[in-house]
């Protein structure tokens, strides 16, 4: 008995008891800077020239390690999700959750590289590669914690407005890839440590966004990166029925997770939240994560009607209909 209460109370003292779990914080403000460079700001941006490490077979869309000039390692992703996964982090930071640094690169040369399979098509034989995302990977910026993990139902943050306003913009950038632990390895729920932190914390992320500005829905007509799939589903994105319900557009992997349970004082949580992102800052986000104009302004049109509903559901509760 005393060995269990000896191995309970080292779990309960130990280095994970003491580090407060985080979902949110209050941003900063963003201006035209954090949306062009993103979480990492332009100090962090990829310096060529970059050196090639491995192919890293994770996932499944084609992807390389890197390491810059500084010495930071990178993985450099290819295909579909380039773009979405770009601005998402520029979207998120705005609003206050953990975004990895994340950057467009439209071209460069990948010193070293060899061996390659599924990153073949895109990298040539003298190493130059075009429209990659690299994303930081570095444990002396941010550590995965790979014994933690937490799902929609089972986490630090249940019934709060923090773990329901993620769930709002999943549906609000049309993110149909919601997996978390329960599906095992592929999981794109994270917890992450930043080493260089003051007060130790365990920061919780929704990590995976390549599946986001397209068409949700089943899985033979759902896409990404779609602006006009994306427009024509917005009047759908979300409203009040006449009992004063939220009626969700949104369909996905884990779609009942996500729908249920968020109230109209959710709405208005994340609502405040989005009051400094307007629709040009939204753009310069789109149009640095590698968007042609005409795209750039198709789905910043997009997300500021998305975030219009929201607010007229949040002005309801008021009794104030915009």
């Amino acid at each position: 008995m005393w060995i269990a209460i000896l191995i309970l109370a080292a779990a309960l003292n130990g280095p994970a008891a003491r580090k407060t779990p985080v979902l949110w914080s209050e941003p900063k403000p963003a201006g035209p800077a954090e949306w062009i460079w993103g979480p990492g700001g332009e100090a962090k941006a990829p310096r060529p020239p970059f050196r090639f490490i491995r192919e890293n077979m994770g996932g499944t869309n084609p992807k390389v390690d890197v390491r810059d000039a500084r010495g930071t390692l990178w993985i450099v992703k290819f295909g579909g999700e380039v773009q979405t996964e770009t601005f998402a982090a520029r979207f998120l930071n705005a609003v206050g959750y953990l975004a990895e640094p994340t950057y467009f690169v439209p071209a460069g040369v990948i010193e070293g590289a060899h061996g390659l399979t599924r990153a073949k098509p895109f990298i040539g034989r003298d190493g130059s590669f075009r429209w990659a995302r690299f994303r930081i990977r570095d444990p002396k910026e941010l550590a995965y914690d790979d014994e933690i993990q937490w799902s929609w139902q089972r986490n630090p943050f249940l019934g709060t407005h923090e773990l329901a306003g993620l769930k709002i913009l999943l549906m609000l950038l049309s993110n149909w890839d919601a997996k978390d632990s329960r599906d095992g390895k592929g999981s794109n729920t994270a917890v992450f440590e930043k080493p260089a932190a003051e007060d130790p914390a365990y920061f919780y992320a929704f990590n995976d966004w390549g599946a986001s500005l397209g068409r949700w829905g089943g899985f033979l007509n759902r896409d990404r990166w779609d602006p006009a799939a994306y427009e024509r589903q917005t009047r759908r994105f979300a409203r009040l029925d006449r009992s004063g319900a939220i009626v969700w557009g949104f369909h996905g992997k884990h779609n009942r997770d996500l729908t249920r349970g968020i109230s109209v004082e959710d709405v208005c949580w994340l609502v405040r939240r989005l009051e400094g992102v307007d629709r040009e800052d939204v753009r310069l986000g789109l149009l640095a994560s590698g968007a042609t104009a005409r795209d750039a302004d198709a789905l910043a049109g997009s997300i500021s009607t998305r975030i219009h509903q929201l607010e007229r559901i949040a002005a309801s509760s008021q009794g104030e209909m915009k």
